[in-house]
């Protein structure tokens, strides 16, 4: 097992389960059993897939991908709880291949005597492609049961093949119910909890805390156990503690989010998707939560603009120059003032007629390229600037437009090779309408058919 000098995630005299003289609150108070743990029922409750692993006396490699405070390290400790069963953990964040490699060398040893070493591998994502590459072997061959623990998609963190020797379970954020549950027994709890406290919670408190641990259960224990050191010191700590003192506690709260990962797509997909789907209420909430959680401003005003060309069109031709000038304002006046643009910006696109017909019509003119390569340009379209090049016909036939009784050219102007083919087609929606009115009169033209009456 590693050295003493190992950072181990859990120190060797502390068995998986128990918790570290002056922990805090919530680790003293993690689960003994599978029965007290608090919600992810889709994994637990009786004949849920993990329950039955266990029940069956099965323990494969696992990567429980779940938010934080959801039990990740919890269920590895319940898992690991054994009779046949020897724990390491580490923490990625801070372990190496040196510390790996002692693990494997005691899960060896261990091997020889008939023990299985179940090995806990925390933020399993922060370790990179080689490091992950070492652990192959040893989980291959079963030297280590491995349980790594990740807050991030293990489909991009963790590489294949690794991935592909473990079971992914799902865990999901605690709802207020889970939490305030959570919270209540902390507060019954005399030997780990709080319950020789003397302090009395009262039902807005619970429900408070709960709320603002925002599924995250680490966090709702943390808060109750500094509202409870506050609650003490206070004028009043015969009353019960209410609301207002987990407020105090609280502070300022952090939203789940990150600049470059999984809940930064979630988010920003949830703000595009309800502007196509032209729902200005949700779109201008996950402009908020982006705001609230430090989002770079200049980020959601660029995905604007290109909202307002993809998606909105010629349907309402407006929306790319005021998608535009509200990224400009957003760079020069900054927070918190940029908010205002961008909320404007947010509920115009949302409200505005859409249309990706120009987006797509790209895609079908890039697919005839790659069809017919580099097809001859018609002659009347070259330019002739040399008087050899007017010899060989560049540029004969060409008529000005504006020169015509109606601004309109008859003349094909795609290769003959593509034949014919309409890559634009207008929707009939906003001031796109307009426009697919024009052009079924000027292809009508262009194929032949009678010039319009005088």
């Amino acid at each position: 097992m590693p050295s003493s000098d190992s950072p181990e995630l859990f120190p060797r005299e502390h068995e998986p389960g128990a918790s570290a003289p002056g922990a805090p609150l919530a680790d003293r108070m993690r689960p003994r059993s599978m029965d007290e743990v608090v919600g992810q029922d889709h994994l637990v409750a009786p004949g849920a897939p993990l329950r039955a692993l266990i029940e069956a006396g099965e323990l494969p490699s696992l990567i429980f991908w779940g938010p934080p405070g959801t039990g990740k390290t919890t269920l590895a400790r319940l898992l690991a709880a054994q009779p046949d069963s020897e724990f390491v953990g580490l923490s990625a964040v801070l372990a190496g291949l040196k510390d790996v490699r002692e693990v494997i060398e005691g899960a060896r040893r261990a091997r020889r005597v008939g023990r299985r070493t179940v090995f806990f591998l925390d933020e399993i994502h922060r370790f990179n492609r080689a490091q992950q590459d070492a652990l192959l072997p040893h989980v291959e061959a079963g030297t280590v049961t491995l349980i790594g623990a990740t807050t991030e998609n293990p489909s991009f963190e963790v590489i294949a093949p690794l991935l592909s020797r473990c079971r992914v379970f799902t865990l999901r954020p605690l709802d207020e119910e889970d939490l305030t549950t959570l919270l209540r027994r902390a507060m019954a709890d005399r030997e780990c909890g709080l319950g020789g406290s003397g302090v009395n919670v009262s039902d807005e408190a619970f429900a408070a805390a709960a709320h603002a641990g925002d599924g995250d259960a680490r966090r709702a224990l943390g808060m109750l156990q500094t509202a409870v050191a506050f609650h003490q010191l206070g004028k009043a700590a015969r009353e019960p503690l209410g609301p207002e003192t987990v407020a105090e506690a609280v502070g300022q709260r952090v939203l789940l989010h990150d600049r470059d990962r999984e809940e930064h797509y979630n988010v920003v997909s949830a703000l595009i998707k309800s502007l196509r789907a032209s729902d200005p209420d949700a779109a201008l909430y996950y402009l908020a939560r982006m705001l609230a959680a430090g989002e770079d401003p200049l980020f959601i005003a660029r995905r604007l603009v290109i909202f307002a060309s993809e998606d909105v069109g010629n349907a309402e031709p407006t929306a790319l120059g005021l998608a535009t000038s509200c990224y400009l304002a957003v760079e020069r006046i900054g927070l918190p003032e940029g908010r205002i643009p961008l909320a404007h910006a947010t509920s115009f696109l949302a409200c505005a007629p859409k249309s990706n017909a120009s987006y797509t019509a790209l895609g079908r003119a890039t697919e005839a390229v790659e069809k017919f390569g580099s097809a001859p340009v018609p002659m009347h379209l070259r330019n002739a600037p040399t008087p050899l090049m007017k010899e060989q016909g560049y540029g004969r036939g060409y008529r000005y437009a504006h020169d015509e009784p109606d601004a309109f050219v008859e003349a094909r102007n795609l290769p003959e090779a593509l034949g014919e083919v309409s890559f634009y087609q207008p929707t009939e929606r906003g001031a796109e309408a307009q426009i697919a009115a024009r052009l079924r009169e000027w292809r009508r033209r262009r194929r032949g058919g009678d010039p319009p009456e005088e």
